[in-house]
C-alpha cells in the first residue's frame, strides 16, 4: 500500500491565524510553524480543513477580524493556484486532489463572529465557510464552551438555531471545544451528522476537551467523526507520544469501529508537539504505524480520510 497515493484528511489547523503574526508565506516551508504547502504535500496530506480562530481578544469586533481571515485565506489560494484550491463540497473536493493539487476548506473557530445573527451565517456561507466551531472554551450567543466548567450549561436558543440553519445550508456543526451539555443538545437539535473536528479520548486523557465514550459512541451511530488531535496534553497526562496517540484508535475502534475515526492535528495551534508528529510532513507515518499495528488497507484509507469523506459527502452542499 503506497500511502502517499490514498486521501489524507486534516479537519482542523490554526495556520489562517498563526501564520501572520509569524510573517511566514505558507507556500513555502521557512521551518517556522508546523504546517505549510511543501509540508503539507510532503506528508501526502490533500484535504485541509484551514480554521479562521476568533480569539477571544478580538471578540469586540469578531466578524471584522473573521472577514480579514477570509481574505487572507483567497489571497493564499491566489497566490498559490498552482498548488492549491478551494473546495466547497465532496466532488469539489475529488476534483482539486485528481488534478494533484491540496483542495482546502474553509472553516470559522468561534459561533461569537456570528453576531447573533443568522443572516451573518449565510453570508459566511456564501463566502465559502463551510464549517463552524461554535464555541471556543468560553460562553458566547450560541452556548458554553468547556472552560465554563461545572457551571456550563448547553446551546442556546440561538445556538439551536445555529444549528438548524447549518444543517439546512449544507454547513458541518463542529463540537470541539462545547460544553459536554452543548453536545447533547446539538445532538438533539441537528438533523445530520456533526463533528469534533479536533479532540481525543477523555478515557484515556482526561482533559476537559476530550470526547467522553458516550459522545464518541453517538458521533459513531450517527455517522459523525471525531478528528484526532495531535495536541501533547490531549494525548496522555504524563507521556504523550505517537504510541499514545494510536492508543486513542484502538480504544475507539474496539469499542465502536473504526468508522469515526479521523484526523485533526490541530497544527499551529499547539506550543508543543508530539515526537514523530512534529508537523504536517510527518503525518504520512501514520498510515505506516497503522499497518504495523495489524490495520487492514482499507481501514488505514478510511482513518486517513475515507471516514472524513464520507462525512463532508453527506453534510456538504
Amino acid at each position: 500500500m503506497d500511502i502517499r497515493l490514498q486521501l489524507i484528511v486534516d479537519g482542523h489547523c490554526d495556520t489562517l491565524t498563526a501564520a501572520p503574526g509569524q510573517n511566514r508565506d505558507i507556500g513555502q516551508n521557512s521551518g517556522h510553524g508546523q504546517l505549510d504547502l511543501p509540508r503539507l504535500a510532503a506528508g501526502g496530506v490533500n484535504v485541509q480543513f484551514f480554521a479562521a480562530f476568533i480569539s477571544p481578544k478580538f471578540k469586540d469586533w469578531a466578524l471584522k477580524k473573521c472577514l480579514q481571515y477570509i481574505d487572507d485565506f483567497y489571497l493564499l489560494l491566489e497566490k498559490h493556484q498552482e498548488v492549491i484550491a478551494v473546495a466547497f463540497n465532496a466532488a469539489e473536493i475529488r476534483k482539486i486532489t485528481a488534478a494533484g493539487k491540496i483542495a482546502a476548506l474553509l472553516a470559522v473557530e468561534g459561533g461569537e463572529v456570528l453576531s447573533g445573527e443568522l443572516a451573518v451565517l449565510r453570508m459566511l456561507y456564501r463566502l465559502g465557510v463551510r464549517s463552524i466551531t461554535l464555541t471556543w472554551n468560553g460562553r458566547n450567543e450560541l452556548g458554553d464552551g468547556v472552560g465554563e466548567g461545572d457551571a456550563a450549561g448547553g446551546l442556546s436558543q440561538f445556538g439551536r438555531a445555529v444549528v438548524r440553519e447549518m444543517n439546512r445550508l449544507g454547513m458541518l456543526v463542529d463540537v470541539s471545544h462545547l460544553s459536554v451539555q452543548g453536545f447533547w443538545d446539538v445532538a438533539e437539535a441537528a438533523g445530520q451528522p456533526f463533528a469534533a473536528t479536533h479532540a481525543n479520548c477523555h478515557a484515556l486523557c482526561q482533559h476537559r476537551r476530550n470526547l467522553t465514550d458516550a459522545q464518541i459512541e453517538h458521533l459513531a451511530k450517527t455517522g459523525g467523526v471525531l478528528g484526532l488531535s495531535f495536541v501533547p496534553a490531549f494525548v496522555h497526562p504524563v507521556k504523550p507520544d505517537l504510541n499514545s496517540w494510536l492508543e486513542h484508535i484502538d480504544h475507539i475502534a474496539s469499542r465502536f469501529g473504526i468508522q469515526c475515526i479521523g484526523l485533526g492535528s490541530d497544527f499551529d495551534g499547539m506550543d508543543d508537539y508530539l515526537p514523530g508528529l512534529e508537523n504536517a510532513g510527518c503525518v504520512y507515518r501514520l498510515a505506516e504505524e497503522l499497518l504495523a499495528r495489524g490495520y487492514s488497507d482499507e481501514q488505514v484509507s478510511d482513518i486517513m480520510g475515507g471516514n472524513w469523506m464520507r462525512l463532508l459527502t453527506r453534510v456538504l452542499k
